[in-house]
């Protein structure tokens, strides 16, 4: 006979400590560590454990019975359901000071090099409507909340278009309203839900793969250009008429779209990264502008998310990689005299060439390597369209294009500036960093866990000497981080 379970316990009237780790804060009860989601340091609260282990516990908010004084009031209706952005209720300038110890605690316990001090995090002049991104998937069941389950309450419509709700693969959270985006996104999502009740569309049943409307992606320039792609599972004659009129529907009342793409996925996963995209009407792209240059970015393309701040980031990038304590590094005559004075960069991660462009007048030549064909071919036009001729990039695995050959073909890099996704570099990546020895490696990472281990193994050669956070993702977690490495 199986054994009871016991019942978590319920902690009453305990005060919020500190911020944790992944968004979460913390509590010690009888000492064991409490993680708890969407309360700040200075709540005091009940919490009903959900999770309990041998050293720490998890747990959720039943009642605030008295909020910090520095809870402040959330924007969004969805907030603490949606799990999108989790601080909403904590004031920017507190996010600020976490995601900042955030990073000197990664680098810290994980690095184990000697640090200098850490630079003030530069914040997002935006905390709102920040993003040029977005993706919503559709599903036939809706994710109810706690409190619509116990009312009861019948609802006409379970197909929803909005976001995944955590934990579950086959609900989505019907989303209202999106504060991460200008509110074109919440005016085109409506209507396209609209227009699918009113016309009887299928919505994407996760467990049956069945269903026309599977997912849509927005993209939003600063130059006005606007991007959407819906994502379909077609398998009939009729879906695809559907989907047609859909698109024309889209085409007709919202001229502010001046990319509309589609793409027909019938995989057992959301990802298109392996999927033709299908132009429908303008273009198959949009051009976002940063200091005088123009960057194409189409449907598969990597951009950082946050325009205005990506600008801030790569300054503080081009900054430390030409060795300037502000941008009067550009009066430096050896950048600007003789081409043949200036120093050769590599960057890797380019994605569609966004810093390798941005820094190229001052280099002598820059090469660019990435993943994803599509956006080389993106950082090819990006160069060609800005006039910039100094550029050579490759498409393909890091740890197989960039090796000791490689470089002897193309040139001992001066300068590397690295930008690599959450995992931080491959081992074999390290090492030909090492063999090829720039006197400066400026590291972009979104994760500073994975960069910190990738510090540890570049210190016998590298020292670091330049810390500076970057927030390019405000009432999230998450951090970006940039680090200076001079040779040793």
């Amino acid at each position: 006979m199986a054994r009871k379970k016991k019942p978590l316990p319920l902690i009453e009237g305990v005060k919020i400590e500190a911020v944790a780790a992944e968004g979460k804060s913390l509590v010690r009860v009888d000492d064991m560590v409490v993680f708890v989601p969407f309360a700040i340091p200075g709540d005091i609260v009940d919490l009903q454990v959900t999770k309990k282990k041998h050293s720490y516990a998890e747990a959720e908010v039943v009642r605030i019975v008295e909020p910090s004084p520095d809870r402040i009031e959330a924007v969004c209706p969805h907030f603490g359901v949606c799990g999108g952005c989790k601080w909403q209720m904590l004031p920017y300038p507190l996010q600020l000071k976490a995601k900042q110890q955030q990073v000197v605690d990664a680098l810290t316990r994980i690095a184990k090099v000697e640090l200098p001090e850490c630079s003030p995090i530069l914040g997002s002049s935006k905390t709102l409507e920040y993003r040029n991104k977005l993706e919503f998937g559709f599903a036939n069941k809706r994710w109810l909340t706690k409190e619509q389950i116990r009312s009861g309450e019948q609802f006409e419509r379970q197909e929803s278009v909005g976001y995944h709700a955590n934990g579950t693969f086959d609900k989505i959270l019907p989303i209202d309203e999106c504060h991460l985006m200008a509110p074109v996104n919440d005016r085109l999502r409506l209507a396209i839900r609209d227009y699918a009740y009113e016309h009887n569309l299928t919505f994407f049943d996760a467990r049956e793969h069945t269903g026309l409307l599977r997912g849509m992606m927005i993209r939003l320039s600063n130059t006005g250009e606007l991007m959407l792609l819906m994502q379909f599972c077609m398998t009939t004659d009729e879906e695809r008429q559907q989907a047609e009129a859909l698109l024309a529907f889209v085409r007709d009342n919202f001229p502010e779209v001046t990319s509309l793409l589609y793409v027909n996925n019938t995989k057992f996963n959301d990802t298109f990264g392996d999927l033709p995209i299908e132009h429908y009407s303008g273009t198959d792209h949009i051009f976002l502008e940063m200091e005088g240059l123009q960057f194409k970015v189409g449907p598969k393309s990597f951009y950082q998310t946050n325009t205005d701040q990506a600008y801030e980031l790569y300054k503080v990038a081009r900054r430390l990689a030409f060795g300037g304590a502000d941008d009067s590094y550009r009066a430096k005559d050896e950048l600007h005299g003789d081409a043949d004075l200036r120093p050769l960069v590599y960057d890797l991660y380019t994605g569609t060439g966004t810093i390798a462009n941005f820094v190229a007048r001052d280099a002598r030549a820059v090469i660019g390597i990435e993943y994803v064909p599509e956006a080389i071919e993106d950082a090819k036009v990006n160069s060609k369209i800005n006039g910039i001729e100094n550029t050579k990039f490759f498409a393909g695995d890091m740890k197989d294009i960039l090796t000791e050959d490689f470089i002897r073909e193309h040139g001992r890099p001066d300068i590397i500036i690295t930008d690599p996704p959450r995992a931080g570099m491959h081992a074999a990546v390290v090492d030909v960093i090492l063999k090829a020895a720039p006197a400066r490696i400026v590291y972009v990472s979104c994760n500073p866990a994975t960069q910190a281990r990738d510090l540890a193994l570049l210190d016998a050669d590298y020292r670091v000497a330049c810390v500076q956070p970057v927030d390019m993702f405000p009432h999230t977690q998450h951090v970006e981080n940039v680090v200076l490495l001079l040779r040793r």
